[in-house]
Order: structure tokens, then sequence, then C-alpha cells
């Protein structure tokens, strides 16, 4: 049975994002997955400092932090899956805060040791599947083309040796205070989650 690691970095619970990933879910877990659901805004995540301790010894496996808080768990987690849904809402064109607070302390998947000019990703290409999701006030073709949420979800899942299985890109998201995603965008949201699975 894959195991599928979804992480959320959406603010709101029950917002678009949340519908979007629970419907991810459904999909994964009706193609035979095990999933798990970090969800960013109840995770405790500190800033990464900088001090790249974690990058300076070589090997496959991820660096250890210098924090002590919830991100070694999470990199257990990362590290167990088969697979994994990445999403985020779009905030000032990219990423939120929490996921990309996130995305830096995964620096301790690059070897970079002193007097290297750049980090060398750690993890090789594999068959891990990663399905992205991202929203945004504004038609979902724009957000694509303006914003960098999909590309740094897709590097999240480079990162982690995983490669893009498909994404959705949900527009248009601010028009209503509590507005809930048509049976038509749950339904593509499913069948990420069943790539995720595959």
């Amino acid at each position: 049975m894959p195991k599928i690691l979804a992480i959320n970095g959406s603010y709101r619970a029950g917002g678009i994002v949340d519908q979007a990933v629970g419907a991810a879910i459904e999909g994964a877990k009706a193609a035979g997955a095990e999933v798990e659901c970090v969800k960013l805004r109840d995770y405790p995540i500190e800033f990464c400092l900088n001090c790249r301790a974690c990058t300076q010894k070589p090997g496959e496996a991820p660096g250890a932090c210098v924090i002590n808080d919830g991100m070694a768990a999470l990199i257990a987690q990362i590290e167990a899956a088969d697979g994994y849904i990445l999403a985020s809402p779009t905030n000032y064109f990219t990423v939120t805060a929490i996921f990309k607070r996130f995305l830096e302390r995964t620096v301790a998947y690059g070897y970079w040791p002193w007097g290297a000019g750049a980090p060398e990703n750690r993890k090789k290409k594999s068959d891990k599947k990663a399905v992205l999701i991202a929203s945004s006030a504004m038609p979902g073709v724009l957000g694509r083309l303006t914003t960098s949420t999909l590309r740094l979800l897709k590097a999240a899942a480079a990162v982690f040796g995983a490669k893009s299985a498909g994404s959705l890109y949900l527009g248009l998201i601010a028009l209503e205070e509590n507005q809930k995603l048509s049976e038509k965008q749950l339904q593509k949201a499913r069948e990420l989650g069943r790539k995720a699975a595959r």
C-alpha cells in the first residue's frame, strides 16, 4: 500500500485549499493509498537560522537541524512517503509564509559544505510523484502565468526526489466569504490524488 503525505500550506480551515486537499486525499485513498496530512498552520516549525549546520555532512540522508522543533519528525514523514500532495494558496504572488518557512527548512536536503559555491541536492530523482494544488483570487490561467506558487511547489517536490504528476490551479476563489469548490473542481482534485497514489 503506497504512503502519500499531504502538506497543506493554507491558513484557513475549511477554505478552498483545504477542500481541494481533502478531495485529493479521497482520491488517493480510493486508489488504495494510506494518507497522512500535515496542516502547516498547526505544525511547530521555526524559522531557518541560515547557519547551514544541516548541510555540512555528506550523504543522501537529510542533515540534522540545530533547532529542536517539529521539522525532524516532518522530514521523517517525507522520507517514509511514496508520494506527495503539496498545496498552498497564493499570497503576494507566491506560496504562503508558512509554506515558505517550511520550504526554507528543507535546506537540510542540500549538501553545501563551506567553500562550495552552491548546494547539491542530496536526493536523486526517483519514481516518487507529487501533485500540486494552488489557488488565487485571480483567474487560474493568469495565476499560473504570473505567480511563483506552482513553481515553488514543484521545487519542493524536486527537493524530495519526486517529480510533478499534475497540478490544479484554482482561480477566482475570493468571490464569496465561504466559497465552495464545484463538483467539477473536486473531481479534478480527486483525480490528482489518484495520480499521486499510482
